[in-house]
């Protein structure tokens, strides 16, 4: 039975056991809710709560650890010599997960019988048998990869068995334990309150282990790299020249400089407007003018990268081509894709960020402030220069900042908009390629992923991490040091 099936009975037992836990509460009190401990709708919260929580916590633990289970097993049917590394046995692993959907789906649709699933052996035509049902395989079909998709495939129908007798066994133990506990005098109340007060702290804790899981996830392939590849060559190196034949030059710093240049680019585009965007909005346009420009300028804020990246390789590169290159009698640009290119696109995509968090922190400014400013006699511009962004002025940096840890992080409009070329230069029109980029183009193919040349993206990307940590934790910083605190 799927999955999606065992949680809708989940579901359906939860809200039974609201209904009749909820009657059976009034019942108890005569049909007096006064006579309650709590009310009627608790006692019912209650039973869904007992009945669907332990079931669905047990449901999303089996779908987590049955297929790293059933994985092992499978795989200690293909023998050691089979393969010469982990990609290897990971394609044969893939080609056995074919070929226990294929006799799966042959079953189904009456092409084989289980006994005909459990006679077959290598000598028979299990390549074309798989074929009438859809599924093609590139290669005939061994004996160890065949007794492997067998085994995947009978460990996974029994786990699948066992896992929905438990599911719906636990989801009836909680919902008759809540039934029988379910009385006028059970304080329904606060056992709800300590269940959601745990969903809550569950939700917290999952957050922080995510976050965790992925730096170690990075650590731990960054460690590997360097087991591989000399660590002052790779922070130090000034040459990004990866060969998955061997002989790879694989340093950061061309990569760190193109990122650092077109983040600075976009920086000088969206910081201006978005700032000067702000102050309008916040100070000078009336209620009407804010209320359709404010949405509009957001707008930007919802628009893909992916899509600003197009804008930039379809025209903003070729109308930097027509002023700046061969075009326009300069000759200073060769190609479309440029660091000016992709930085003014990336400008463009953070002009909302900067102006709305700008314009929340200028708005949060005391209106007492500026009264006071003008009562001194002051203009309304001197008032802004000389009272207001100096009171906002940490929260702008903050928000700079953050801006700058987003441009760092930016793929898309880089891959599109900056080229692929990984090199030290100060020409802005030059084409030169970033950290994420290259993240990207390292992980992409049918590399072995336990070479230096696919290792080299979990190095790239705890790198960036740390860059941007350190960066987000500089504009919290500065936020709380220089912050005014205003009565």
């Amino acid at each position: 039975m799927p999955a999606s099936w065992i949680f809708l009975i989940v579901v359906v037992l939860a809200a039974i056991g609201y209904v009749l836990a909820r009657g059976r509460a009034l019942a108890s009190a005569q049909g007096d809710s006064r006579h309650l401990h709590s009310l009627p709708s608790y006692y019912g919260m209650n039973a869904a709560l007992l009945t669907a929580i332990p079931a669905l916590i047990l449901l999303g633990l089996w779908l987590i650890a049955q297929p790293v289970f059933v994985e092992k097993r499978a795989e200690a049917f293909i023998p050691a010599d089979a393969y010469e590394s982990a990609g290897q046995l990971s394609l044969m692993m893939s080609d056995v997960h074919r070929i226990a959907a294929g006799l799966d789906a042959a079953v189904a649709q009456g092409v084989l019988t289980e006994a005909a699933v459990t006679r077959l052996s290598a000598a028979d035509d299990v390549r074309g048998q798989l074929g009438k049902v859809g599924v093609a395989l590139g290669s005939d079909v061994d004996a160890a990869e065949l007794e492997a998709a067998r085994s995947f495939r009978s460990l996974s129908h029994t786990g699948d068995l066992i896992r929905d007798g438990l599911v719906v066994l636990l989801a009836l133990a909680g919902f008759g334990w809540a039934l029988k506990q379910t009385n006028k005098d059970f304080r329904a109340r606060n056992a709800v309150e300590k269940v959601i007060k745990g969903l809550l702290v569950l939700a917290a804790s999952l957050a922080i282990l995510t976050t965790v899981g992925i730096v170690l996830s990075l650590l731990f392939n960054t460690v590997e790299f360097f087991k591989l590849y000399p660590a002052k060559d790779f922070f130090f190196g000034l040459t990004w020249s990866p060969s998955f034949g061997g002989g790879s030059e694989l340093g950061i710093l061309p990569l760190l400089w193109g990122t650092l240049y077109i983040s600075l680019i976009a920086l000088l585009v969206a910081v201006p407007l978005g700032l000067f965007a702000a102050i309008y909005l916040s100070e000078y346009a009336s209620p009407a003018i804010r209320g359709i420009a404010k949405p509009l300028i957001e707008v930007l804020a919802g628009i893909p990268t992916i899509v600003y990246g197009l804008f930039a390789l379809v025209t903003i590169g070729p109308l930097l081509m027509k002023a700046f290159g061969e075009q326009g009698g300069l000759g200073w640009m060769a190609g479309g894709t440029a660091v000016m290119t992709a930085g003014l696109a990336m400008g463009i995509m953070l002009i909302p960020f900067v102006s709305s968090l700008s314009d929340d922190i200028i708005n949060a400014v005391p209106q007492s402030l500026r009264d006071g400013s003008l009562g001194l006699g002051a203009t309304k511009s001197e008032t802004i220069k000389q009272v207001v962004l100096p009171a906002a002025l940490p929260g702008i940096v903050g928000a700079v900042l953050l801006a700058a840890s987003r441009a760092i992080g930016e793929t898309m409009i880089v891959v599109m908009g900056a080229g692929a070329a990984a090199k030290l230069s100060l020409n802005p029109f030059d084409a030169m390629t970033t950290v994420t980029a290259k993240i990207v183009s390292q992980l992409t193919g049918d590399a072995d992923f336990a070479s230096p040349e696919a290792l080299v993206a979990f190095s790239l990307g705890m790198s960036l991490f740390v860059i941007t940590l350190a960066l987000n934790i500089f504009a919290l910083w500065i936020v709380r040091k220089y912050r005014e605190q205003y009565e």
